[in-house]
């Protein structure tokens, strides 16, 4: 995530404080890009066009780059920043949404797709884009905090219906009299270190609108680490996962997770969630121990096969297992999950 220092000056969105983050180095890592020096060329030029408002030209040059090269997440991420710069809110989440579908590892396009949403109020979507950044990336600070901010928005729509439907009610007018407080002060004074604050407009809905960050340039991607660093990541990955499993840490171990895990025999996401929390939380004591652990590394990919021992009040079992993971940012993330290979 881009510090605050490194980001551009502030503009405005209406109705929600939801930051546009240009993407990060974490993405052509998370993919295992490598990045040669025209390409960087490239990026830059693209970003300075953007930040000299000259969106026609940047986006002319992001459709010549991706002609040849059209799998480009990060490019084609700058496409959406620049169609949102440049007011066509429409082709964005297009171009967000195809992210989301090809990569959806990533949770910056997530991000993206909620900005674009709140703009609209359209905040249930908004609400489901960010669920979707946080379920990928747990640790994902921004997407946390706009989530927060949506869910405002949300309780400033139902308190709002709430006294139309009843104006009598005297608990309901003190409630949206905070939310409106709070997304006041923060369009006043709430922008962040190294942002100007940028002027205003009316909000459709009864809270006003704050403002938010311009994305930034990313930095020049980092060579991809050498194999042996990559095997150790992995290696960590599974004690991390394991150590989350034995002491019930269920942010931590869902976490461990990436965004389109396929959980075994067609279950869906939220079921299968909802099952490993029954099965685990009620447990005195859970064990996972690993041994003859073994990784391969292919670029963004990786699989660990391993002797897994499990111990708990109830069972005692020892099984192989199988973990594949894909690479997001800095993390290795679990996308199927196998037993007895």
């Amino acid at each position: 995530m881009l510090s605050d220092s490194s980001r551009g000056s502030t503009s405005t969105l209406v109705t929600s404080r939801l930051r546009l983050l240009a993407l990060s180095v974490a993405v052509s890592a998370a993919l295992g890009a490598t990045v040669v020096m025209a390409q960087t060329d490239d990026y830059a030029e693209v970003n300075r066009l953007m930040r000299a408002g000259q969106f026609s030209e940047a986006l002319s040059k992001v459709d010549q780059y991706l002609a040849s090269k059209p799998r480009d997440p990060q490019m084609r991420f700058l496409k959406g920043v620049i169609q949102t710069e440049g007011g066509k809110h429409s082709d964005a989440i297009a171009t967000f949404s195809k992210l989301t579908e090809e990569f959806p590892e990533l949770p910056e396009p997530y991000n993206n797709l909620a900005v674009l949403y709140a703009g609209q109020s359209q905040f249930d979507k908004a609400r489901a884009a960010l669920e979707m950044a946080i379920r990928t990336n747990p640790s994902y600070a921004t997407a946390h905090e706009n989530l927060g901010d949506v869910y405002a928005k949300l309780a400033s729509q139902s308190y709002s219906k709430a006294l139309q439907l009843d104006a009598g009610n005297t608990a309901v007018a003190p409630k949206l009299s905070l939310i409106r407080t709070l997304f006041s002060a923060d369009a006043k004074g709430g922008a962040r270190p190294g942002t100007a604050p940028a002027p205003t407009a009316a909000a459709p809905v009864a809270t006003a609108p704050v403002a938010v960050a311009k994305p930034a340039v990313p930095a020049p991607t980092p060579a991809p680490a050498a194999s042996g660093n990559a095997e150790a990541a992995v290696e960590a990955a599974v004690s991390s996962w394991a150590k989350a499993w034995s002491s019930k840490n269920m942010q931590g171990y869902l976490g461990a997770y990436a965004g389109n895990f396929t959980p075994p025999g067609g279950q869906a996401r939220g079921a299968w969630e909802a099952d490993r929390k029954a099965r685990i939380l009620p447990r005195s004591r859970i064990g996972v121990d690993i041994s003859d652990l073994s990784v391969t590394v292919d670029g963004d990919r990786a699989s660990a096969s391993f002797k897994q021992d499990y111990s708990s009040d109830t069972l005692n079992v020892t099984s192989r297992k199988k973990l594949d993971f894909v690479k997001s940012g800095s993390r290795w993330l679990i996308v199927r999950e196998s037993t007895g290979s």
